[in-house]
């Protein structure tokens, strides 16, 4: 593991949005949803999620979820991820949402 300053943390925009629509993203590689998202200040930013075996469509409407902000822009398939959704690799391999246990302002960032 390499050891990184508190200036390169700093650097990265780990923020918090809201989950404002969710659909298939069938020109994925693997199964994915495209997630549209709320980050308060910083607008509204499309992603794609590999998030499809623990989360349907339905529950992910309202959730909040930290995302990385600050990276450039990546096609994926027909489509152009605005951020990367940040998770954890279950037993499986599948993945689990970062998870927020009390509300809080789009847009806040992680510190």
């Amino acid at each position: 593991m390499e050891t990184i300053t508190w200036n390169d943390f700093e650097k990265v925009e780990l923020r918090v949005g809201t989950i404002l629509e969710a659909e298939d993203f069938p020109g994925a590689r693997k199964p994915a949803y495209k997630i549209r998202v709320d980050f308060g200040e910083f607008g509204i930013k499309w992603s794609s999620a590999q998030i499809t075996k623990h989360y349907t469509k339905d529950e992910l409407i309202g959730r909040q979820i930290v995302g990385v902000i600050n990276f450039p822009k990546k096609q994926i398939a027909n489509f152009m991820s605005e951020f990367l959704v940040t998770g954890f690799a279950d037993e499986n391999g599948d993945i689990v949402l970062t998870a927020i246990d009390k509300q809080v302002p789009n847009g806040s960032k992680l510190i």
